[in-house]
């Protein structure tokens, strides 16, 4: 793919703006980065997200920057890649900040907050609501920088064994589910399990899980757990988005030379969007496939709907008295999610409801009289 036509087509972020002719001129320094992703192979979602980052930042640089990009277990496990990525081990790596709660739930920010922001209101509190700025501070200690660069939109509440009609059928539940969603679950009686996506699907066949929380129709087809667990709950309440963060070095960051450091700004923020893309224009065929297969659909009790929401908040409230990284964050957020939610209501919302009513409705158009 030709710099120029790339850049004039790309058509997301102000980045490139900064990445005019000159500015790559010839003797531009040439850079090689490994990057290693949280996700299989088998996904072209989320570990193409790699791919495709790779191919546009050596677009964007002539090919003087180039990444190299490595599955989990090649260099460091899934659930390690951020950790690994700070500690120089490689340059950065493509993972979910919220796999690293135990550490400091804090992290979760950067992905999601369960019955928290959707999608386009995270991006905006990302990118236009000080988002960012309040992650990357946080981030410093850690010794990383995060960009948004990939996204799944809303997730599904996962695949089970049996079904869930009440608050005590989560009583004692194996679930492998990731970030602070498993921490709410826990305190209604659910025995979280954090696994690597390549190892779900073995650890449900084997009945070590009972149940597992992945993404949505069109990964978890790909990664059959249809075939071991017929119930397929909506909605993932603790993913209503799940933002994955490009998390680089902070030492590597600040020695690239700032035109490589545009690229991978506008590099990320095109995958962000073609990710989140493939996502919608895919899942809506995945869903009748696993129908198909045997999935049988169902949405959680509102029983379970409202006591999660409970104790989501009463948790939040909890850390943020304890914890002033999360507290510095939470407190921001939640003003702009009520504010979001509030012009969500007054205009969206009603306009996606009418038109959900719609679904398998036959109308005329009629001539005005």
């Amino acid at each position: 793919m030709d710099r120029r036509t790339f850049i004039s087509t790309a058509g997301v972020g102000g980045a490139a703006a900064a990445l005019a002719a000159p500015a790559l001129a010839q003797g531009a320094p040439k850079v090689q980065w490994r990057l290693t992703s949280s996700y299989p192979k088998s996904l072209d979602t989320l570990y193409g997200i790699s791919e495709g980052l790779a191919e546009r930042v050596s677009a964007l640089t002539d090919g003087n920057f180039t990444l190299q990009v490595f599955a989990p277990g090649e260099i460091v496990p899934a659930l390690q890649a951020l950790e690994a990525a700070g500690a120089g081990t490689v340059e950065c790596a493509h993972s979910l900040g919220s796999f690293n709660i135990g550490k400091d739930p804090t992290f979760a920010f950067d992905t999601s907050l369960p019955f928290g922001l959707n999608t386009r209101q995270h991006n905006a509190w990302l990118f236009q609501g000080g988002g960012r700025e309040l992650i990357n501070e946080f981030l410093v200690p850690h010794n990383v920088y995060a960009i948004p660069s990939g996204n799944t939109g809303a997730q599904m509440g996962g695949w089970y064994r049996k079904e869930i009609n009440s608050v005590a059928d989560l009583s004692g539940l194996k679930l492998r589910i990731a970030g602070l969603g498993g921490n709410i679950l826990s305190r209604l009686g659910v025995v979280p399990q954090q696994i690597g996506g390549g190892d779900i699907y073995a650890a449900l066949e084997k009945g070590t899980i009972d149940a597992a929380e992945f993404s949505g129709p069109y990964d978890d087809e790909k990664l059959g757990f249809v075939k071991v667990a017929p119930y397929y709950y909506a909605p993932g309440w603790w993913e209503g988005t799940a933002n994955v963060g490009l998390f680089i070095n902070l030492d590597k960051w600040k020695g690239l030379p700032p035109e490589y450091q545009a690229a991978l700004e506008t590099a990320s923020s095109a995958t962000l969007v073609d990710c989140l893309a493939k996502y919608d224009a895919r899942n809506p065929e995945a869903v009748y496939k696993l129908v198909a297969q045997g999935a049988q659909l169902r949405t959680f009790p509102d029983e379970v709907m409202q006591a999660a929401y409970v104790e989501a908040f009463k948790m939040y409230d909890e850390i943020a008295g304890s914890n002033e990284a999360f507290r510095k964050i939470y407190e921001p957020w939640k003003a702009f999610a009520e504010k979001a939610r509030t012009w969500n209501r007054v205009c969206e919302l009603p306009f996606d409801y009418f038109l959900a009513t719609k679904i398998n409705q036959t109308t005329e158009a009629k001539p005005a009289p």
